[in-house]
């Protein structure tokens, strides 16, 4: 309140809310792609990466691994950190970090410089990450955070598959003879251009009563994280060491430790990393517990079809990456009527998208079962096509589910636990659907390994069907 010349007293206007414009949309956007593309891009660069660095099966487990567990164990603190400084503070600075650690990678050495550029890469994009969708929750709202929330699941499917086909295209074009580090380099012009972009078109936003980092929560989820991740994606390749062992029976007794510590400062008022009332809604509940079993399923299925198709089919990158194109292209054009459907049908879209996807892998055994080793563009395009589909009705309604009742004021909270919980799956799937595929190579022979890890996604797809039947009919 000020006061005029004559001594009456002015209520100043407060200021208008922070909104976020068209441009600053597809900003956060493409911050958005660029983590999930990098998870996926480097599966059909594996085999170009080991002869050119001399790396064993297990570090080139560790590439991909290195990168996908530091990256879930810090986005919960990433979504916290932009709560209490500001989200675009710390998008600008991990959108910065992401284009200098691509570079690391893509000017590594050796392997195992390669493994520490990955791994600083994955803590680069969990300071990202997080405040993409902490953005939208604070400056939309109604219709505009529907369509929002609609577009960024969208984008994270579609990344993961046009990250596959990407890595594919870049290895086979070698651009100035850069080979598979082209697959790195290029996040570097579009980190440039998305820091442009950010400092012009996105709203600073930060939690109204910020709350400091909890460090035992923040050290327990990093240690029961780290205890179930690092054996599983390299017990396989190393031969199950008794370190392995006991990281997974360590892993139960710190996540206890961390859910203790967090409801006991949730019951006195603090601000947990991750609250247990957070999971009160049963829209956010019901919502993790389908995204773990679709995002498990989904990165074996890409990481085994990536090794199948080059190494069983011997097809080359290229035709490997663009083999999953149809996958890409029904995921797109499906999304996009996924606000509408939504509107209509409800959450029923979500049991519908099960269906369709548990064809569409059905399909693809088929081929695999009859075609084998010549599989292709045409062999596998049906299949392909059908479970894009219903992906795209599953992922970006999940991902506008999980979030529909959590407050602005947590934004950052919820975003980080909705992604910490698909990259673990993420990298969980990997590592298990992967070892499981590679463990029946030398037994069953490469399409009959296929056909098993196929079979096991499919048991994972029918539990996300059965789950979806208990979401909330409407969505908010």
């Amino acid at each position: 309140m000020t006061e005029t010349l004559t001594g009456a007293p002015t209520v100043r206007a407060p200021a208008a809310a922070p909104t976020l414009t068209g441009p600053g949309l597809l900003t956060v956007l493409l911050a958005a792609a660029l983590p999930l593309v990098d998870f996926f891009i480097v599966n059909v660069a594996l085999p170009a990466i080991g002869a050119d660095l001399h790396a064993s099966e297990a570090v080139l487990e560790l590439v991909v691994a290195g990168y996908g567990v530091t990256y879930a164990v810090l986005l919960v603190l990433g979504g916290r950190l932009g709560d209490l400084f500001g989200r675009r503070r710390l998008f600008l600075a991990g959108m910065a970090a992401f284009g200098l650690t691509s570079l690391a990678c893509g000017l590594a050495p050796g392997a195992w410089s390669l493994v520490a550029a990955r791994a600083a890469q994955g803590a680069a994009a969990a300071m990202m990450l997080p405040q993409v969708l902490a953005t939208i929750q604070a400056t939309t709202a109604g219709g505009r955070r529907a369509r929002a929330m609609s577009l960024y699941g969208a984008t994270a499917g579609l990344s993961m598959v046009i990250g596959q086909i990407l890595g594919g295209v870049l290895v086979a074009a070698d651009i100035a003879g850069t080979g598979w580090r082209s697959i790195f380099l290029v996040n570097v012009p579009v980190v440039v251009l998305g820091l442009v972009l950010a400092v012009r078109r996105v709203p600073d936003t930060r939690s109204r009563h910020p709350e400091p980092v909890d460090v035992p929560g923040t050290v327990l989820l990093a240690v029961a994280l780290l205890a179930l991740l690092a054996p599983l994606t390299e017990g396989r390749a190393t031969g199950w060491p008794l370190w392995t062992w006991l990281s997974l029976a360590a892993c139960p007794v710190a996540a206890w430790a961390f859910y203790a510590v967090e409801r006991r400062a949730d019951r006195r008022g603090q601000t947990p990393l991750l609250p247990p009332s957070l999971f009160a809604a049963p829209s956010l509940r019901r919502g993790l517990l389908i995204i773990v079993p679709f995002s498990l399923g989904f990165s074996g299925f890409m990481f085994v079809i990536a090794l199948s198709l080059q190494q069983g089919a011997g097809l080359g990158p290229v035709a490997a990456g663009l083999a999953l194109a149809p996958m890409a292209v029904a995921f797109l054009l499906v999304s996009l009527a996924g606000p509408r459907l939504i509107a209509r049908f409800g959450t029923r879209v979500v049991a519908t998208g099960s269906v369709l996807q548990g064809l569409g892998i059905l399909l693809i055994a088929l081929a695999v079962w009859g075609d084998w080793p010549h599989l292709g563009l045409g062999t596998l395009l049906p299949g392909a096509a059908v479970a894009g589909a219903g992906q795209a009705l599953q992922l970006p309604n999940l991902m506008r589910i999980v979030l529909a009742e959590v407050p602005s004021a947590r934004a950052g909270v919820g975003g980080g636990v909705l992604t910490t919980t698909q990259q673990a799956s993420l990298a969980l799937g990997v590592a298990t659907l992967g070892a499981l595929f590679l463990s029946l190579i030398p037994r069953l022979g490469m399409r009959d390994a296929l056909l098993a890890a196929l079979a096991t996604q499919l048991g994972a797809i029918l539990v996300t069907g059965l789950l979806s039947l208990r979401l909330p009919r409407e969505v908010g």
